[in-house]
């Protein structure tokens, strides 16, 4: 067997098809509305990063697809939801609930490569699944301009042969390590594609985690990469959170959570990953060449609590404010403004209605959703159980959206006699 076969027998079972079906605006569409706007089927690729089904991709194959269709490597099909998405990296990522736990993809690092040594891609090209191709690096630290709206800085550039469909898929080393994940091919040209280095991903990754695990459950540390020793190293203590009632200090080094080590800042946020305010956090510490155990409880955190905290509860959204001038450039629409959708809090009501992070909330029944004060408004009137579903209006790219929102009279109430 050779190394390459290897290589892609441990990588493989960690690598998913991506599909969905998005709306993109015709060159000929007026600047308001869908008139000639037209539907197409997306395709991509993507990683197991978790066994519990968190999946890593490109933020571009996902993007106003409303319908995230995800293959495995057995043939089994799910539908997934969008956790977290960072346009700017144009990394994203997406969760299934598998009955089994999943393949994770090995990972490598992309601070030591060289140009001329063998690569391997793998994905979803031109639709045809589990797609593998072979290379070498053909060259590193490449600035591209894809396209008007989107530019990358320090590529891996490749002679693998990286196709549409493959975007979002490993990049592997001779040992079956992801050491960069493939996001485009140079028009027109042949032999050039690029990847993502694996290290800027996975910092990228591990940023939209830590934020994303912060919001369901507030542990309060800030942490980073030990070069060279397992670990990961404590930056910061936020006063007053559990970890610091805890006494964790800046410099100490977290080894374990549990019975689970921890190699890198990844594995630590995702030790957080569904958990909730109350678990037991027990940890083991490195301070002053000595080890230490350590445990706190999980919180709430402060910033989901009064208004913010309502809306999180009751509908499972993160929103923030738009000012005038911004929404007016950005948004070509007959509403005067709207709240950005930063977070869904997944199987909440926003979530299982399709809101996704970036969509733009504009009216909820008959009332415009400028500020947070207009959305509390609705929260609590004291006819919300004859209103509710409440009708939803969202800005989503080119169209406006709209749906249902089922919200509990009990747990409006509850959250607003906490908040108060």
């Amino acid at each position: 067997m050779s190394p390459i076969v290897r290589a892609v027998q441990r990588a493989r079972p960690a690598v998913v098809n991506i599909r969905g079906e998005k709306t993109l605006p015709a060159p000929e569409a007026p600047g308001n509305g869908v008139e000639g706007a037209r539907r197409v089927n997306g395709m991509g690729t993507g990683v197991a990063i978790d066994p519990r089904g968190y999946i890593l991709t490109n933020h571009h194959v996902i993007d106003g697809v409303k319908e995230i269709q995800v293959t495995l490597a057995d043939g089994n099909r799910y539908i997934a939801k969008l956790i977290a998405r960072d346009p700017e990296t144009d990394l994203a990522i997406i969760k299934i609930d598998p009955p089994t736990p999943m393949a994770v993809i090995p990972i490598g690092r992309s601070d030591d490569l060289l140009p001329g040594e063998t690569v391997i891609a793998v994905g979803n090209a031109y639709g045809y699944e589990h797609t593998v191709t072979r290379g070498i690096i053909s060259a590193l630290h490449r600035a591209v301009q894809v396209s008007e709206a989107q530019y990358y800085e320090d590529l891996i550039q490749t002679d693998a042969s990286i196709n549409p469909g493959n975007s979002g898929g490993p990049l592997l080393n001779e040992d079956g390590e992801m050491i960069g994940i493939n996001v485009a091919v140079r028009a027109g040209a042949q032999g050039i594609g690029f990847a993502i280095p694996v290290n800027k991903a996975m910092e990228a990754t591990t940023r939209l985690l830590a934020e994303y695990t912060q919001r369901t459950a507030w542990h309060g540390l800030k942490v980073a990469e030990v070069p060279g020793q397992e670990g990961v190293r404590v930056e910061a203590v936020e006063p007053g959170s559990p970890a610091a009632q805890a006494g964790l200090q800046p410099g100490d080094v977290i080894t374990a959570i549990g019975n689970e080590r921890i190699h890198r800042p990844l594995d630590f946020y995702r030790m957080f990953l569904e958990r909730k305010p109350g678990d037991h956090i027990p940890l083991v510490i490195q301070r002053a060449n000595q080890s230490q155990q350590l445990a706190f409880t999980l919180a709430a955190h402060p910033r989901y609590q009064g208004p913010s905290g309502m809306i999180w509860e009751s509908l499972g959204l993160e929103l923030k404010p738009i000012p005038a001038e911004t929404f007016k450039q950005q948004y070509k629409s007959r509403y005067r403004g709207g709240l950005l959708v930063a977070a869904v809090r997944p199987d909440s009501p926003a979530a299982e209605q399709g809101i996704l992070p970036g969509d733009v909330l504009v009216g909820m029944h008959i009332w415009e959703t400028i500020s947070l004060d207009n959305v509390l408004y609705v929260l609590q009137r004291p006819d919300l159980a004859r209103i509710s579903p409440v009708k939803f209006y969202v800005l989503r790219g080119q169209e406006t959206l709209y749906g249902y929102l089922p919200v509990s009279m009990k747990v409006a109430q509850s959250s607003s006699r906490s908040s108060e």
